[in-house]
């Protein structure tokens, strides 16, 4: 990775979860090998399924991601195989699952692990825990909770350093990403029919069959396999955005296993694939509104006030009709301006620098906004892109079991133009990815953690991605759900505010839930 892009992506990872449209995703470390996604049964020194982990020294993860390691924390890796279908595990087929354990010198009276997933899919929990070691003045976990718990971060099947995924090539990374996110006339609607076509095609053509072994229920159990690896009787997990739907889905197979589960950014499992979709875009409409009025009682650091809507409205239909070219010579095009404005939108933090890149554009400097889509995508300056998307992709198609097809996606993209003007008609578009997927379907379950603890349910009510309204429905759905409510904007609350940092660590270590209702003010 770029050292210039590494430092810029850890200043603000260090301080919030970036989320995909698809799905909760955050930019991460490229890894080597990305293109070699599936090693040989028990190759790469992988623990036996069932095994203790066989963990060793790390501190080159850090080193690479960061450029140091957190001060008075230790770094150590394994790699755990687990079957590749759990309903077969006799075929004796796995994937390499690839851990971190970080642990604080400080650390007494401990607990047990701390398992994390940051989201996604597609995102690495392994260097998700690597940014988190770093401390809670920059974002990260507080001492009370690495003082009494190994964290650990694990990459999910196919994602990352764990038999990743990758098949889309960055040409069409590239098409996908600059392309118009609200097709107007049927004959472009037809070509990014085509593009999603291709690119399914080609993700078919080299998976096959295995295609289907990268679901949510999949990963869940693998979930229990790295509990049992790390040695603990049960699991204590925090889980942001996507990983709350990976969280519900655990807490459902295996209740009996858990501690404590922190669902912090819900995903509604009950909700359908065109619903959840039109919740982001109900959401992202809010969260773009709430940028506007800040923009409109912040005139000295948003420098498109009074109108900031009609200034991105603006930047986008210029970017229709005469694109500026970024200093790569990419074609700056209403697909690249809109992928800086969705990064944008998942932290209060990054209203600032949305609203100086929107100016600049105005100013015919589009380097803002080409560092904010490219942060997103991770893209890097060589055009290559990581495995996130590819993962992402194989994930969320393979737990779609209730696609709807070309008409039904038209029409909902004309219906949504209307009701959420900005964001409507991209997330109704947004679902043409999985209706060419070539992979079987292995939809997860969605029902009551019957036997389970309390689980914590976290929601933020200027959430973007994951809609507060969700909070309530997965505490509902599991049926021991507890929730707590963060009043502030962003993506994800824990731990931004003291409040919330109480609450949830009272629970995580001592079990003690807070009090039904609680609500946490932004500040």
């Amino acid at each position: 990775m770029n050292v210039d892009r590494r430092s810029r992506l850890v200043t603000g990872l260090l301080t919030a979860v970036i989320v995909a449209t698809a799905g909760c995703t955050l930019p991460t470390f490229a890894p080597t090998g990305a293109d070699d996604p599936v090693r040989p049964s028990g190759s790469g020194g992988a623990s036996t399924p069932g095994a203790l982990a066989q963990w060793t020294p790390c501190p080159d993860v850090p080193r690479d991601l960061v450029g140091r390691a957190a001060s008075g924390m230790t770094y150590e890796c394994a790699t755990v195989a687990v079957p590749r279908d759990w309903e077969n595990t006799a075929s004796g087929e796995t994937y390499d699952i690839s851990m971190i354990r970080i642990r604080s010198d400080r650390q007494k009276n401990r607990i047990g692990s701390l398992m994390l997933n940051p989201g996604g899919p597609g995102a690495s929990g392994v260097d998700y825990a690597v940014y988190l070691s770093f401390g809670q003045s920059l974002g990260g976990l507080p001492t009370e909770v690495t003082d009494r718990f190994d964290i650990i971060g694990f990459d999910p099947r196919g994602i990352s350093r764990s038999s990743p995924v990758k098949c889309i090539p960055d040409d069409d990374q590239d098409a996908s990403f600059a392309a118009n996110p609200d097709p107007a006339s049927q004959a472009e609607f037809d070509q990014l029919v085509t593009l999603n076509k291709k690119i399914g095609a080609a993700c078919g053509a080299k998976y096959g069959d295995q295609l289907k072994y990268f679901s949510t229920e999949q990963t869940a159990r693998d979930m229990d396999a790295l509990r049992q690896a790390t040695g603990d009787p049960k699991t204590t997990y925090l889980g942001y955005s996507y990983g709350t739907l990976l969280g519900a889905t655990y807490a459902q197979l295996f209740p009996q296993n858990i501690r404590a589960l922190v669902l912090d950014g819900a995903v509604d499992p009950t909700e359908t694939y065109i619903q959840r979709s039109e919740a982001q875009a109900k959401g992202f409409e809010r969260a773009f509104t709430n940028f506007t009025a800040w923009c409109a009682t912040a005139a000295a650091r948003c420098p498109i006030a009074p109108d900031a809507r009609g200034a991105v409205t603006d930047a986008l239909a210029a970017a229709k009709t005469s694109p500026l070219r970024s200093a790569d010579g990419r074609e700056v095009s209403a697909g690249w301006i809109f992928t800086g404005l969705i990064s944008s939108l998942y932290s209060e933090s990054g209203w600032t620098e949305l609203a100086q890149a929107i100016a600049d554009l105005q100013d015919d400097d589009p380097a803002g906004i080409i560092e904010l889509a490219d942060g997103y995508a991770e893209r890097g300056r060589d055009g290559s892109y990581t495995n996130m998307f590819d993962a992402n992709l194989a994930v969320n198609c393979t737990d779609a079991d209730d696609v709807p097809g070309l008409d039904e996606i038209r029409r909902l993209q004309s219906e949504w133009r209307t009701k959420y003007p900005l964001f409507g008609a991209p997330l109704a578009v947004g679902m043409l990815p999985c209706v060419s997927w070539p992979g079987k379907r292995d939809a997860y379950p969605s029902g009551e953690a019957k036997g389970a603890p309390t689980i914590l349910v976290v929601g933020t009510t200027g959430d973007p991605a994951t809609p507060y309204e969700n909070t309530a429905d997965l505490a509902d759905m599991l049926g021991v759900g507890q929730v707590v409510t963060w009043e502030g904007e962003g993506h994800t609350a824990y731990p931004s505010t003291s409040c919330i940092v109480d609450a949830v660590d009272d629970y995580l270590i001592d079990l003690r839930a807070p009090q039904v209702g609680l609500r946490c003010p932004a500040k």
